[in-house]
Parts: C-alpha cells; sequence; structure tokens
C-alpha cells in the first residue's frame, strides 16, 4: 500500500534557515515558504505522481548555486530543464578515486523542530549508466550518519534519508531495516555510523561516489525535508514467508511451491556441464597458451610484464571464482533461546571461529526448554519447522554475535531447508554431496577457473575444482589495538603464544588439503584493522597506542622501547627529536601519550608499525611453509579502510600472493598506484554488487539498478581487473544470498549471491560471467 509523504509548511529554525530560493535567512524566523513540488523531478514537470508539499531548502528557480554547495573533484551549473531550473553535477569520477558534492552552511542546520522527518531531494540521471551515490550527514560533535543509494540509469525519482523516526532508535539485528515509512520514494539504504545525530546542529550533508571507472552526471533539485503522513507499524511483522523469502514482495524468481521450486532446478540441471571449458587445462589453465614449466602445484611467474598464476601442469591461470561457498553464513537469528546451562562451552583451543563452524544445533535435551528472548525477531517469520521435522535439522545456534538485537541464540538456515526441499533428501551426508555436487558444475558451467576464500573444506578433496584453503589465528595470545578493531583487536605477534597458535592454525589447515595439487594457496586472517591512510592518527593508531602501555604488558610495546633505545641511546636526543620531554627510558617503557607530530615522529612511527607488520608476517609465513612448503601463502586479505603502505610492504615480503578486498566499482591507477611500487602478484578477495529487485533490503556495498545492472557491473569490475599487469585474479563474495533478516553474527542482509536463498541463479549475473569467463585468458594475454 502506497501513501503519500506531506512536509510541514512552517517550521521555527533557531540558527540558520532557508527561504525556498536558496538565500540564507539568520534572523531565526519561522520558515513559512512552501509549494507543491512533483516528485522524481523538477517542480514544473509532471511526471505522473501525486505531488508532495515540501519546505524547500533550494529548488535553484533564481538561477545561482546556493553558496552552502561544496564541490570535491566536481562541477556544477543551473540549467534550463523544461520551464523550471536545476542543478546540473557533472562527478569527474574517472581521473579521482573520490568525488563529491555535499550542503554545508557557514552555521549549523537547527532540524530539530521537524519531528519525524528526512532530507530528500529529486535526482534524475540521463546517462546509460547507473549511479550509486553515498551519503553522510554529519553534526556539530562529529558524528556521521552514512547511507547510500542507487539512481538507475535514465531515471528521475526521489530520494530520501531519514534522519530522524522511531525506526532509528530500534535494533533489529538487520544491517538495514524494511522502510517503515509509507512511501512511494526511496529511501536511502543504511550502511554505518550514529542513528542519533544532534539534528539540533547539522553540520553537512554530502554525497559522493568513489572507485568508479567514469564520470557520473546528475541533475538535483527540490532539495527539502519531509514528513511521512504514516508509518508503518507492522513493516517488522511475518517479513520472511515458508522459503526465506521477503513476504511483502513479488519478484522475479519468487518461489510461490515446492512443485516451483523443482521444476526450476530440473531445468537448470540439465544443462550443466561437467568439465572445464574448451581450451582449458584440467585445473582450469589457458591450455590454448604457452606451457611454462609444471611442479605439480600452483605458482606466480610474470610473463611478458604481466603477473600470472601458473598451474601444476605449467599453463598460465588466472583466478577467476566464487569466494563463501558453505553454509555456515546461511543462518538467521530467530528470536529464540534455550536454558544456557544446557549449552555446551565452547572448546578450549578451537581453531576456527563460531559463525564459520556451520549449524551448531543444541543437544537435544536443551530443545524443550526454547523460549522467546526477542519477540521483535520471532515476530519477522512466518514459519518456522518443529524441531522433531525433517526440516528442523536446519536450526542452528550462536553463543555470540558481532552485532545485533540480541547476544546470542537459536537460529535457522532457510537455504539450506530449500536444498532439502528442492532434492527430497533428508540425510546430511548426501544431501551435502549433492550440494557439492551441483555447485562445483555450475562452476565449471560459469566458466570460472577456481572458487575462492571460506570453501566449505568437503570441497578439497573432490579433486575437480581449484580451490583456496584458509585458517584463523585465534587464542589467548596478547593484542593491540589500532583504535578501530572493527571484527577484532590486533594480534601481538612478539607474544611467544602467537606464534605456537599460527603453527597449530597451519597444521590443521595442511590436514584439510592433504597436499592436493588443487589447493592453489592459503589465505590466514581476514581484513583486520591494521590503519588506514588519511591522517598520522588513523595510519599509525596501532603504534600510538602501543605507546602508552606498559612494556611489561606488552611485547609489541617492549620491541618498540628497543628499537628507539638502539637508534637514539640517550633519551634526550629522542627528545630532540620529537620535540617532547621524556624524562627517561623507563618513562617510555611504561607509557608515553603522543598528539603532536613533526617529521621524525611519523619516521619513527612508520620505523615501529613496518617491525610489527614484518613480524606478523614473517612468522605466518614461515608456519604455513612449514607443513604446506609447496603451495602459496596468500596473505590476510587487506581491506582498503584497513591498511597502509607499511602493511602492504611487508605483505609483500613474506606473501607470495598479496591480497586485498576491494568493494568499489572497479581497479584503476587513482586508488592501486601502489601495486606498480610494490611489483608483486596480487588478487582480489572480496567484491561484489546487488540490487532491490531480488526482494531483499538491502543490495550490498556496491548498489546496482537492477539484476540485468548487477551484470553489467560485475562485467566492468572483472575487465579492469583482467586487464591490469599485477592482479593475477578476482574472487566474487559471495556464492549465496545473505539470509532477508540478517546473518547470525552481524546482520548482513545483501543481495550479494549468484544464488537466491532458494538456490536459484540469477541469470543476467551469471550470463555476465560467462561471458567474461569465456574471454578470459584471451584478453589477459593477447595471442602470445
Amino acid at each position: 500500500m502506497q501513501k503519500s509523504i506531506r512536509v510541514i509548511a512552517a517550521v521555527a529554525f533557531s540558527s540558520i534557515a532557508f527561504s525556498g530560493c536558496g538565500e540564507k535567512n539568520t534572523d531565526k524566523m519561522p520558515l513559512n515558504s512552501s509549494r507543491e513540488v512533483t516528485s522524481g523531478g523538477n517542480s514544473s514537470e509532471g511526471h505522473g505522481k501525486s505531488a508532495k508539499t515540501a519546505l524547500l531548502l533550494w529548488d535553484f528557480e533564481n538561477g545561482k548555486q546556493p553558496k552552502e554547495l561544496k564541490l570535491q573533484n566536481a562541477t556544477a551549473e543551473v540549467i534550463q530543464r523544461g520551464s523550471g531550473k536545476a542543478l546540473s553535477i557533472r562527478l569527474l569520477s574517472e581521473d579521482n578515486h573520490t568525488s563529491a558534492f555535499s550542503f554545508e552552511p557557514e552555521g549549523t542546520w537547527d532540524w530539530s523542530a521537524m519531528g519525524n522527518f528526512a532530507f530528500a531531494l529529486d535526482i534524475s540521471n540521463a546517462e546509460s549508466s547507473s549511479v550509486h551515490l553515498y551519503v553522510k550527514a554529519t553534526d556539530n560533535e562529529g558524528r556521521t550518519h552514512s547511507r547510500s543509494f542507487v539512481v538507475p540509469e535514465q531515471s528521475s525519482a526521489t530520494y530520501f534519508f531519514e534522519m530522524k523516526g522511531p525506526d532509528l532508535a530500534v535494533d533489529t539485528g538487520i544491517r538495514s531495516n524494511p522502510p517503515s515509512w509509507m512511501s512511494e520514494y526511496q529511501d536511502m539504504i543504511y550502511r554505518w555510523g550514529d542513528k542519533s545525530l544532534n539534528v539540533s546542529e547539522i553540520d553537512s550533508i554530502e554525497f559522493s561516489v568513489a572507485g568508479v571507472l567514469e564520470n557520473k552526471y546528475v541533475v538535483v533539485d527540490n532539495v527539502r525535508l519531509i514528513q511521512p503522513e504514516s508509518l508503518d507499524e507492522m513493516y517488522l511483522v511475518n517479513l520472511v514467508d515458508e522459503f526465506g523469502q521477503n513476504n511483502k514482495r513479488d519478484f522475479t524468481n519468487k518461489v510461490h511451491s515446492l512443485e516451483e521450486l523443482r521444476e526450476a532446478s530440473e531445468r537448470e540441471l540439465a544443462q550443466l556441464r561437467k568439465t572445464p571449458l574448451e581450451g582449458r587445462s584440467r585445473f582450469g589453465g589457458w591450455a590454448l597458451g604457452p606451457r611454462l614449466k609444471g611442479t605439480g602445484y600452483f605458482r606466480t611467474e610474470k610473463v611478458d610484464g604481466k603477473w600470472s598464476l601458473v598451474d601444476p601442469d605449467g599453463y598460465l591461470f588466472f583466478s577467476t571464482g566464487i569466494a563463501n561457498v558453505r553454509l555456515a553464513n546461511t543462518s538467521t537469528i530467530t528470536g529464540y533461546d534455550f536454558d544456557h546451562a544446557l549449552i555446551p562451552a565452547r572448546k578450549p583451543g578451537d581453531l576456527t571461529p563460531e559463525d564459520s563452524l556451520g549449524l551448531n544445533r543444541v543437544p537435544d535435551v536443551a530443545v524443550p526448554t526454547r523460549y522467546v528472548s526477542s519477540s521483535l525477531r520471532a515476530d519477522m517469520f512466518t514459519w518456522l519447522p518443529a524441531y522433531d521435522e525433517p526440516l528442523g535439522k536446519n536450526f542452528g545456534y550462536r553463543r555470540e554475535v558481532h552485532t545485533g538485537a540480541i547476544e546470542r541464540g537459536e537460529t535457522f538456515s532457510f537455504y539450506r531447508a530449500n536444498l532439502q526441499r528442492k532434492y527430497g533428501i533428508d540425510d546430511d551426508k548426501k544431501l551435502m554431496e549433492k550440494w557439492r555436487e551441483v555447485t562445483v558444475d555450475r562452476m565449471l558451467s560459469w566458466g570460472f577457473t577456481s572458487f575462492g576464500n571460506w570453501i566449505d573444506p568437503g570441497y578439497y578433496q573432490m579433486d575437480r575444482f581449484p580451490y583456496f584453503a584458509n585458517g584463523w589465528i585465534i587464542g589467548n595470545f596478547k593484542t593491540v589495538s589500532s583504535g578501530n578493531d572493527y571484527w577484532s583487536p590486533l594480534p601481538d605477534p612478539f607474544d611467544p603464544l602467537f606464534k605456537e597458535r599460527a603453527y597449530i592454525t597451519a597444521e590443521q589447515i595442511a590436514k584439510e588439503v592433504k597436499g592436493s595439487p588443487w589447493c592453489v594457496g592459503v589465505f590466514v586472517d581476514n581484513e583486520k584493522s591494521w590503519g588506514q591512510e588519511g591522517s598520522v592518527e588513523t595510519q599509525y593508531g596501532l603504534v600510538i597506542n602501543t605507546l602508552t602501555r606498559d612494556a611489561k604488558e606488552s611485547p609489541t610495546k617492549a620491541q618498540f622501547v628497543r628499537l628507539m633505545r638502539e637508534k637514539y641511546g640517550d633519551i634526550q636526543k629522542l627528545n630532540k627529536s620529537w620535540g617532547v620531554s621524556i624524562d627517561s627510558w623507563n618513562d617510555f617503557a611504561s607509557g608515553i601519550s603522543l598528539n603532536i607530530f613533526n617529521d621524525s615522529v611519523i619516521k619513527d612511527l612508520s620505523i615501529m608499525l613496518q617491525h610489527y607488520a614484518d613480524q606478523y608476517f614473517r612468522i605466518v609465513r614461515e608456519a604455513v611453509k612449514h607443513y604446506m612448503p609447496n603451495h602459496m601463502y596468500m596473505g590476510a586479505r587487506f581491506a582498503d579502510w584497513g591498511m597502509t603502505p607499511e602493511i602492504r610492504a611487508a605483505a609483500a615480503n613474506y606473501a607470495d600472493v598479496v591480497s586485498y578486498n576491494y568493494y568499489k566499482e572497479g581497479v584503476s591507477d587513482n586508488f592501486w598506484h601502489f601495486l606498480k611500487e610494490l611489483d608483486r602478484p596480487s588478487i582480489i578477495g572480496e567484491f561484489h554488487n546487488g540490487a532491490l529487485d531480488s526482494g531483499l533490503l538491502n543490495p550490498g556495498l556496491i548498489h546496482a539498478s537492477s539484476q540485468a545492472d548487477r551484470g553489467k557491473k560485475y562485467a566492468e569490475y572483472m575487465n579492469s581487473v583482467i586487464d591490469n599487469p599485477y592482479l593475477v585474479g578476482a574472487h566474487w563474495f559471495q556464492y549465496i544470498d545473505s539470509p532477508l533478516t540478517g546473518r547470525a553474527y552481524d546482520g548482513e542482509n545483501y543481495n550479494v549471491g549468484f544464488v537466491s536463498v532458494t538456490d536459484i541463479p540469477y541469470s543476467p549475473l551469471v550470463e555476465s560471467a560467462k561471458a567474461v569467463n569465456k574471454n578470459l585468458y584471451q584478453r589477459r594475454f593477447g595471442s602470445m
């Protein structure tokens, strides 16, 4: 049901207000200027949608750019459009990693009298490519609320950023909730940050693009504040149907019955192949290309100025495939729990985080104690089976979560339940064998050459398809902090226990791989918060924070003390160089705080960070090579928000292939210039995109306008990787869509799968991958 939105026509602003034509009003007077605005375009043009009353901030009818408009790597002009005017913005993203436009007052905006409200604007895109925009609202205390949305190609619509409302105070355990506003406008998707901004002192609203391969163009009009006419009080109730799909929307490939599910499966299975594409080696290498030395295992070699993987038989190999092919992340929190005394504790010395272990079903003795721990979560589901039903095998348990509405509780995997339904197999072993067989057949049919990271170890000994093994170094060793610690604190690699745990981890991986030549390499750890370029505090936070600690409690701090004593000898020499006053080396060892950073300090912070990173990567490499001397060490998969030049250099010194996760629209020198400096084989461990026409609530980290646009963006990203001489592959994250109500660990609810929760492939994405993969080696290596 669609409802209209109204905007209050008179609001008192206590600091800065704006008239409809964009002139600043500094007299703290009521803003009584209201007008009818047609959603999705210029106020003078109709677009077939009902008119909305708006409290206009800017409509550009005076022909001037507002003083509050700020541009970064962008240009703007007011243009005539029909009988009215609008603001045309060109984002110069082809030559810049980030391009942005923002609205920033000289003081702050006071929107506290608005009640429940949103910031809204009309955006048109006449180009043939969609535009994914990141949005940040910031208040005077520096808190940021971040969202994002996509403007489809050749479209015009209204988008809104909810600034204040009851939904913002609800923790649902879903990364982004379904819209609570009953509106035909498109809400911007929550990404991260503080939902409770101080709306009485808003500093800025910024729109940006990042990691885009081409310039983007948008036309903005009718920037305004809006209020909901009504809110949907049932927006979180009965959200999920029996198949794990959106119960409140219809969409392509939605399954309505068991018969539909099985018919779709039978049609697909009849078309799958069981061998690599023609012209490929048994490992998926380029059999039609030059044959190099075959060692019986995967390795790297630079060929005609381009880094390449080489398969065990000596053929050039480029790794294109899908990561996270496992059932571990298909479970969602149900809102039920059990008597905790009956839940076994984790075993001491566990080597795998709980969210990667599978279902973790509770013991039968605990089932009778089941109770509702969160009605908010429990009411989202229209159906859950009984524990004694065949589909009850898909229940699991999480003893802890990263973020969410509850700290622990029961989970359910609708994806696994749908596998059970479609194949009519209740036996777990036979069901998983069927799932693995079909999955490998799909990979070969779609032209992929390997899996990516996080693959169910059940695939390791199939000897049908190359894969990457993985492990985590977890344990009770000491830690350090970069000040971010998004997933967890960083390990202290100078703690002897870290080395012990690294060797135990490598030994376990080796036991799973069993020397298989189908294992391309080994990833260890993932997306650690090493630091981020942009400021001294973020780049060297690990060192700055560790310097505050006592060397008696921190092995890494003790190393930093040793390094500085060896360099300076006399503490007064350090004082002179750093511009500080430290009485003695004992005081330095006890803990110091730095907040002023001259060139000498920064140079020494870099030395200490490099020393830390070298120790981490050296230990992990030695552990992997001790147990798996024939397999490549693939590094720790850097997030672009969690790496620095020092960390990258250390990885390049010790990893056979340096790995990065990069969620943007493509790879270009605007960001990746350091690859040439390192000159090491490198790989993209994760990227993806998604769209809302899947029925899910969140497209993912990169937004596409549709399933067709997902395929287009996939090809653009992959071709940018294939054309880069330092990259030897890229892995899509992930095989299966996130659960509609969020994965159990952290609520991710993204449309980023090659297959849906009902295990039905997204045809446009698959067809795009087929086209890219068919021409993979010819594009990469030409006619050599």
